[in-house]
């Protein structure tokens, strides 16, 4: 499967639960100029998910891609079980008959017969990975999704999951501040089995963005205030770690955001850095212009090392969600 260096996450384009991600409005009409500048900056790769609105973000992309359906390259997952109700359940469901239904309904919403590439969002401790991905290679045979994948998962689960059929890529939370998946071996385990990687909030959450300098600069309601990496002390030295990459990008006459994003890319990974907007849709693209020499790499991961603590990227009862064994 062949996609763009860098993609287009679009969780923030439509509210969650009833409520705005990380406290800005959203703006239908924006997120869909941002969705099509992205393609014409050549950024086709549109990823979503079925529990993001719930549902509703799914129906912003039909909307964005109608008539133009060819051009696009869809990623959606499932698993973060959404009701008949359309309503976020709160459970993880990979049944194969869960398998099915949600394909469905996400093929009605995205008002497409083919999803390109389909994710299982997250584990279901409750069901074998490999009856889950059995279920998906049947939507495979069947011509309904093209390429399978995985998100934030182990090594093993990888392992088993690629034995009953080929995964085609995993997504996983990768970016300056956030490289358990190295720490783990997990990035080893996908060169080995020729599985591609693509990050999501590769900007930290909006940490590598240079835009939050105190915890006011996000708003009450904004998720982030819960996340361990804005908290306490890990808040204040993850700034002191911002400040020395603020430096390396002013030298470079670029954005700390887009180094951030640069790093990625030149590790050979596909970052998809999620915005509503199109000026930072362009900015984000144009990321993809910095060339970063080994000795750049080797500066940048010296200013925040491997074993750097940065602060949990989710709370605790969150974390409890993610297979990282």
């Amino acid at each position: 499967m062949l996609v763009p260096e860098i993609g287009l996450g679009c969780m923030t384009m439509t509210t969650f639960a009833g409520n705005d991600v990380y406290g800005e409005k959203a703006d239908e009409a924006e997120a869909i100029a941002t969705i099509h500048r992205s393609k014409e900056l050549g950024g086709n790769f549109i990823d979503t998910a079925d529990v993001y609105g719930p549902l509703t973000n799914e129906r912003l992309i039909a909307k964005a891609i109608k008539g133009q359906r060819q051009e696009y390259i869809i990623a959606t997952k499932f698993g973060e079980e959404v009701d008949d109700q359309g309503q976020f359940t709160f459970n993880i469901n990979a049944s194969p008959a869960y398998v099915k239904k949600a394909a469905e309904r996400s093929l009605k919403n995205l008002q497409t017969d083919y999803i390109d590439i389909y994710y299982l969002h997250r584990l279901d401790k409750t069901t074998p990975i490999e009856e889950t991905i059995y279920a998906m290679s049947q939507l495979v045979k069947e011509g309904k999704v093209k390429y399978i994948g995985l998100s934030e998962v182990s090594a093993q689960t990888i392992k088993k999951a690629h034995d009953v059929h080929p995964i085609t890529a995993v997504q996983t939370e990768y970016s300056l501040f956030e490289r358990t998946i190295e720490r783990l071996g997990i990035l080893d385990t996908l060169q080995e089995l020729g599985i591609g990687f693509v990050a999501y909030s590769p900007l930290g959450r909006g940490f590598l963005t240079g835009n939050i300098k105190r915890l006011e600069d996000i708003s009450e309601d904004d998720f982030r205030r819960t996340i361990p990496r804005y908290q306490g002390e890990n808040f204040n030295q993850n700034l002191m770690i911002l400040n020395e990459i603020e430096k390396f990008a002013k030298e470079k006459s670029i954005t700390t955001a887009q180094l951030a994003i640069a790093w990625i890319i030149a590790k050979g990974y596909v970052p998809i850095p999620g915005t509503k907007k199109r000026k930072y849709v362009e900015q984000n693209i144009d990321a993809g212009k910095v060339i970063l020499t080994r000795e750049d790499l080797n500066r940048l991961e010296g200013i925040i090392p491997l074993e750097t603590e940065t602060g949990l990227r989710y709370s605790e009862a969150v974390m409890k969600n993610i297979d990282m064994q």
